[in-house]
Parts: C-alpha cells; sequence; structure tokens
C-alpha cells in the first residue's frame, strides 16, 4: 500500500516559510497647536436650534403633516429630522376621482375624495399605493396608483 503523504525531507515536513516579524512602530506624542481650539477650551453651553435633546417633540398629525417615521416632505427638513426626505412628484386624478385613505388597503379610513385633474403629491410608492399629499399643509394619506395619471 502507498502513502499519499508528502515525503520528510530531511526528516521534517515542509512547511510554508514564516512571515517576517511586523516592524516595530514608535507612537510620537503629537504637540498640541495652541493656536487651534479644542473642545476642553470651549465653554459650557446648551444647544441650540431646531434639533437640541430637550426632552420628547410633540408629534404632529399624521394626516395633516407629510412627515413618518423614515421620510418626510423636503419642505420639511428644517422642522422635523428624519433618515430620508423626498421630492413630491405631482400627479394629477385621474377620471373618476379616488378616495384618500388613512392606511394602504381598501378597508382603511377615507379621509376624503379627490375630484378629477386634482394635483397629489406622491413621496413613496409600495404595493400599488402611493404616499402622498394634496400640499404642504395636508391632508396626507394613501391612494391607489392605479387612479393617479402614469409616472414618467
Amino acid at each position: 500500500m502507498t502513502s499519499i503523504l508528502p515525503e520528510p525531507v530531511s526528516g521534517r515536513i515542509r512547511s510554508r516559510p514564516a512571515c517576517p516579524p511586523a516592524p516595530r512602530r514608535l507612537i510620537a506624542r503629537q504637540h498640541r497647536d495652541p493656536q487651534v481650539p479644542t473642545i476642553a477650551d470651549q465653554p459650557e453651553s446648551t444647544p441650540q436650534g431646531p434639533f437640541a435633546l430637550a426632552g420628547p417633540a410633540p408629534k404632529p398629525d399624521p394626516r395633516s403633516v407629510p412627515l413618518r417615521g423614515d421620510l418626510a416632505h423636503i419642505g420639511l427638513a428644517g422642522k422635523y429630522f428624519v433618515p430620508h426626505y423626498a421630492v413630491p412628484q405631482p400627479r394629477g386624478v385621474m377620471p373618476g376621482g379616488a378616495s384618500l385613505m388613512a392606511n394602504p388597503g381598501e378597508s382603511a379610513e377615507e379621509l376624503c375624495a379627490l375630484m378629477e385633474g386634482d394635483s397629489f403629491e406622491v413621496l413613496d410608492v409600495t404595493g400599488g399605493w402611493a404616499w402622498g399629499c394634496l400640499g404642504l399643509g395636508g391632508p396626507v394619506g394613501y391612494i391607489r396608483v392605479d387612479r393617479l395619471e402614469a409616472f414618467l
């Protein structure tokens, strides 16, 4: 029976050569330029502006402000902080009108009826439903995509 193991060379099995040791790096002490201010040089201050962490912010009515937890109308960029802002895509309502719903789905509450030719600002489209508003001041809701003019 023959062996499939490598033949020993001088009584040892050949191995890869060892990697050379990494060069030692000396960590130089950085000298601070007195002309450049650091955080330690800043006086104590309280946060200011619209995004100061001053406690819970009141939640606006989701039916009147185009704002969700993940997305908002670009016109709200300086007022509310969300991960994404969308530029609205205006679409006309098709003949026969359409219902603006509180949630996507035929069984959701109808907020209002849109008339033929009304302009609806689409901010997001998912599963055959468009989320958007009639304007920055609302109303805000969902409308079936097939009730809007085609996207170009």
